[in-house]
């Protein structure tokens, strides 16, 4: 694990928290409106006419990424968390855990564990170093 994806991990939650709202709310989406041309032959021959409607197979298909999209994100958070809570140190996992799970500055992180704020930088670096 390194400090990127540790990092990465609070972008992830937002962009899932997005892609939820973007699952909820597409079939309101105006984006969704179709149009297509069929030929009618009520005359015997072909003439184009314009239907417009909800664009179901575009909505599956948008869906369908974005429900896949999510479960990756998911995962990987999921991920993070297992490797944040599997570390044998308490005051290490209590410095993890509010420095990337819950995206406390580090100047706030030394505060609450009673520390220098270099020091709390050097426990993480070393952590991910050894680990």
């Amino acid at each position: 694990m390194t400090k990127e994806m540790l990092q990465s991990y609070r972008s992830k939650k937002d962009e899932i928290a997005e892609l939820d709202w973007v699952l909820r709310h597409r079939w309101q989406d105006e984006g969704m409106i179709g149009n297509n041309v069929v030929f009618d032959y009520r005359k015997g021959y072909p003439r184009p006419q314009s239907v417009v409607g909800f664009d179901y197979d575009r909505y599956d298909r948008l869906q369908d990424r974005d429900n896949a999209k999510k479960a990756l994100l998911e995962q990987e958070c999921a991920e993070i968390e297992e490797f944040v809570e599997s570390i044998p140190d308490s005051l290490t996992r209590r410095i993890f855990r509010m420095s990337f799970i819950d995206g406390r500055k580090q100047k706030y992180v030394a505060k609450a564990v009673h520390l220098d704020q270099s020091r709390v930088s050097r426990r993480i670096d070393d952590y991910l170093k050894n680990a």
